[in-house]
């Protein structure tokens, strides 16, 4: 099978075409999974915000498919109970996760959007419960 490649900065492994039933399977499962494997891992992740980043990209009607598909791949092994490495292992459990995700978030760089970046922020940070980092404690005036 041939090669997609757009340049230097895509994955070199992802194939030219690509199948809109399994796009469309793991949009389905992404969407049912993601809010509560996010919540459950919000303070054992390191790299939560890329991966809501590329959920808001992935869901965006304004992303191509092509990177909509490599993006809901990615996310879609990030919520799968059991993958390469458990997640249940405790420093190495999300490696394999943040590989996976990186390389995607790295091959459809150009379509994420500075908005789904700020959006990331913005819900990781209501997620977690804590105020911007910007505003100054109370009282200390």
């Amino acid at each position: 099978m041939p090669i997609a490649a757009d340049g230097p900065s895509e994955a070199a492994a992802l194939p030219a075409v690509i199948d809109p039933v399994r796009v469309e399977r793991d949009e389905r499962y992404v969407r049912r999974r993601f809010w509560n494997t996010l919540r459950a891992n919000l303070h054992r992740v390191p790299f939560l915000e890329q991966a809501l980043a590329a959920f808001f990209c992935a869901t965006d009607p304004r992303t191509p498919f092509k990177a909509k598909a490599i993006l809901m791949a990615a996310l879609a092994y990030f919520v799968l109970p059991a993958d390469s490495i458990p997640d249940w292992l405790v420093v190495v459990g999300f490696v394999d996760d943040a590989a996976v995700l990186a390389t995607a978030v790295q091959a459809v760089r150009s379509n994420l959007r500075p908005e789904h970046e700020e959006r990331a922020r913005a819900t990781l940070r209501k997620e977690q419960g804590m105020k911007p980092p910007d505003m100054k404690p109370a009282g200390n005036g």
